[in-house]
């Protein structure tokens, strides 16, 4: 039956807020909770926390990308990942329940928003998984706080992208305005667009109605705010500029990924040189995670398994310094020195 003669249901009827009530049932039976952290300045970053945090096993931060929200694109990883790890799955800035008032639309912003929910909910060090735009803001986050970050793995997370490759055909939009219109579609068929170079095999009969469905949930909120994420992501970058981490990265890839290219994946792993190790997931695209989960799972697990090697210490930072400054006891000034003694008047025992 084509889409034309099928009959959207009951506009009371959400098919996506059901799916999304689904994953929250599954979210808990892997053994977490929510919980919202207020962290100022009118910012607040809802996550998905352990229940009970298990002392003996390592934390792993799982930071999602454009689209849904955290619950839609670790579906199918998180149970796998609980059973081993304390896991935690933020929702970034602007999409699930996570907001802010500030004006700053920078993955460095991010980073940092997700880094004060962390400490919030008593995170020490932690390891990263980052998907896609995730994979920026965990990139950052390695970068402003070594001492935290043991280990990062960053999936189809095109980190060394230039602005210029949007101008040399590099991806499959020109413009920032056009990754925009094709993050955030609008229509059915700017979905199905989406989907196309998202996923190396997708159902191309999925009927409008869910498509549109899924817009009104998912892609309608905060666009503006997400616009100005993308241009923060792209303006002005170069290659040249873009400091390296120093953790060790597992970088997994698509191998027919078309929203970004195999190309960056190559030239994120020349960047970081021998403290990164990359791997492909063959006939998959861009949403590898939902294609090959189990893939994932077990490339995921492997490189977290492994013997942490010992990383140099980080240059203090100032805010380190002023600290420890303010936190040594204040010494009490070192006394005058005695006066000089008084000359004796020459004659005067003499005269008496």
């Amino acid at each position: 039956m084509s889409n034309q003669h099928q009959q959207p249901p009951p506009k009371c009827f959400s098919f996506t807020a059901s799916r999304n009530r689904c994953l929250k049932l599954s979210f808990s039976g892997a053994g977490l909770r929510t919980t919202t952290a207020d962290i100022g300045d009118g910012t607040r970053v809802h996550c998905w926390i352990p229940k009970t945090p298990n002392p003996t096993r390592k934390n792993l931060v799982l930071i999602h990308g454009f689209g849904a929200n955290a619950m839609w694109h670790f579906c199918d990883a998180v149970r796998y990942l609980a059973a081993r790890f304390n896991v935690y799955v933020p929702d970034l800035l602007f999409f699930g329940k996570s907001f802010t008032t500030r004006p700053d639309r920078s993955e460095v912003f991010q980073a940092r928003c997700l880094m004060a929910a962390m400490e919030a909910n008593g995170v020490g060090k932690m390891a990263l998984v980052g998907l896609s735009y995730g994979g920026f803001v965990a990139y950052s986050m390695a970068l402003q706080f070594p001492a935290a970050i043991e280990k990062v793995v960053l999936c189809c997370a095109g980190v060394c992208l230039e602005e210029r490759d949007l101008g040399n055909g590099l991806f499959v939009v020109n413009t920032v305005d056009e990754a925009a219109a094709l993050l955030m579609p609008t229509t059915a068929e700017k979905l199905k667009e989406l989907l196309k170079y998202t996923f190396v095999k997708f159902p191309r009969t999925i009927p409008a109605f869910l498509l549109e469905d899924f817009i009104d949930e998912m892609c309608v909120h905060n666009v503006e705010e997400k616009k100005k994420m993308l241009f923060a992501l792209v303006e002005g970058k170069k290659l040249s500029q873009l400091p390296k981490i120093s953790q060790p990265t597992l970088i997994v890839w698509g191998d027919k990924d078309q929203v970004f290219p195999l190309e960056l994946a190559h030239r994120l792993k020349r960047h970081l040189g021998d403290i990164a190790e990359m791997t492909l997931i063959k006939n998959t695209g861009h949403g590898f995670i939902f294609e090959k989960p189990k893939e994932f799972n077990r490339r995921v697990t492997t490189f977290l398994s492994k013997p942490q090697p010992p990383l140099p210490p980080p240059p203090p930072s100032t805010k380190g310094r002023l600290e420890s400054f303010l936190s040594k006891p204040q010494l009490s000034p070192p006394p005058p020195p005695p006066p000089p003694p008084r000359a004796k008047a020459a004659g005067v025992h003499g005269s008496r």
